[in-house]
């Protein structure tokens, strides 16, 4: 069982590495390039598919506000490429935090990586089975 969890660490660990380093340390959303405020996040979620869960494809590399946001469905990624905003978020419009953080963000492409997008498929699975619970 400790072996377990120590290769789920090493694992988590190279999949930050490789993601971080995939998208020249930048958050493929707001631009943010220090390494302590970024966070590999998993499109189809690690609990989700064990064979994807170290697929550069399956990661992008986003602050710790919109990896939140995306983790929770906030937020989506179509296949596209754009950020789609949950109608759950829309509710707070008139509140600064959204006018200054998620208004210019909507429908907008992320910055993509030279190599390994992101997975459409994944994206799809993303859209349907989390960011929709959310609208």
């Amino acid at each position: 069982e400790r072996e377990t969890v120590i290769r789920q660490r090493v694992n988590q660990s190279s999949f930050r590495s490789m993601i971080l380093a995939n998208y020249n340390e930048q958050c493929a959303i707001s631009g943010i390039c220090l390494p302590q405020l970024l966070i590999a996040s998993h499109i189809i979620p690690w609990a989700d598919n064990e064979q994807e869960r170290l697929n550069p494809e399956n990661g992008i590399c986003l602050s710790p506000l919109y990896d939140k946001a995306f983790d929770r469905g906030l937020i989506g990624i179509r296949t596209d490429y754009t950020i789609a905003i949950s109608k759950e978020l829309k509710d707070y419009h008139k509140r600064d935090f959204y006018t200054s953080l998620f208004a210019p963000i909507e429908n907008k492409p992320i910055t993509l990586p030279e190599e390994h997008a992101p997975n459409k498929d994944f994206l799809e699975y993303h859209i349907e089975h989390i960011f929709n619970l959310h609208n």
